[in-house]
């Protein structure tokens, strides 16, 4: 045998009942905005060609995502009539709160996303990402009066027991798993959590910088997906998220172009537009969590 996770059981989507969505829908969509710091000085930011130490050039990159992109895609969620998922690395709330601020005001939800991208669980040791995790969560709920109920990886690159650690702290459902296009039940060391799928294929940063897609690759993704999912989940209600970053989709020749595919999503017959906090409460309905 393989080495198993252990933390589910294998499940083809084809063997599960159908549901719907609140309203009626069977596509529930959430759009998801990463608003994140790196430290200056590290040598691990290297999406284009660099690796020397400063690496100015990239954090710089990164960095205009916190002074210009991310109220640009403010405006655009506005616009359209979305309430974002905002993916937080706490040190935002020190370095950049305005972004926060820009995104709480449209009504999402906050998700934690980690301290900062700068350093990422899966080369923690256990105490360390303990620790990390319950900063995290102590920051978040200062500032937003209520503790987060989700979390997402830095880097998307969680330990080995990561989601017992959420579990632990109270955290309600990870983001860490695209192993479904439905919420999936993580086996833990002390309670159950709910994996609520995040994309790999409708992500700005794969899309656009491993894969050299444009702005309008990406939209005509997100399109192309929603009108499939429209129609495959007359037999099987699904999750779609749409990943972005700052940095990357508040870019103006990738933001029109999202803009349009956003208009699409709205206009879709049967999508329930939400977020995973909302996705998770439902599903609890649908199937409870194991005992």
């Amino acid at each position: 045998m393989l080495p198993s996770h252990d933390r589910f059981d294998y499940s083809p989507i084809t063997e599960r009942p159908q549901f719907t969505w609140p309203g009626g829908g069977t596509l529930a969509v959430y759009v998801a905005v990463n608003c994140e710091h790196f430290a200056y000085g590290a040598t691990d930011l290297g999406y284009t060609p660099g690796g020397q130490s400063p690496d100015t050039y990239n954090w710089a990159w990164r960095e205009w995502g916190n002074r210009v992109g991310a109220f640009r895609l403010a405006d655009t969620l506005r616009e359209v009539g979305i309430r974002p998922t905002v993916l937080v690395n706490a040190e935002i709330y020190d370095h950049a709160p305005q972004v926060v601020e820009a995104l709480r005001v449209l009504g999402g939800e906050v998700v934690a996303h980690g301290r900062t991208n700068s350093r990422i669980p899966v080369v923690q040791g256990e105490d360390e990402e303990r620790r990390s995790i319950e900063h995290v969560r102590a920051v978040i709920e200062q500032h937003e009066g209520a503790a987060p109920r989700g979390w997402m990886s830095p880097g998307a690159a969680p330990s080995a027991v990561t989601e017992d650690l959420l579990a632990e702290n109270g955290f309600d459902y990870t983001l860490d798993w695209p192993v479904d296009d439905r919420p999936v039940w993580l086996r833990t060391r002390s309670r159950p959590i709910l994996s609520v799928p995040y994309p790999h294929e409708i992500n700005d940063l794969p899309v656009i910088v491993h894969h050299h897609g444009t702005g309008r690759d990406f939209a005509d993704r997100i399109v192309d997906t929603v009108d499939e999912l429209s129609e495959q989940s007359r037999q099987q209600s699904v999750v779609l998220s749409i990943s972005t970053h700052t940095f990357l989709t508040g870019q103006p020749d990738r933001l029109r172009h999202f803009r349009r595919a956003l208009h699409h999503v709205v206009e879709t017959p049967g999508v329930w537009l939400t977020t995973p906090g909302d996705i998770a409460d439902h599903y609890r309905t649908i199937e409870p969590p194991p005992t």
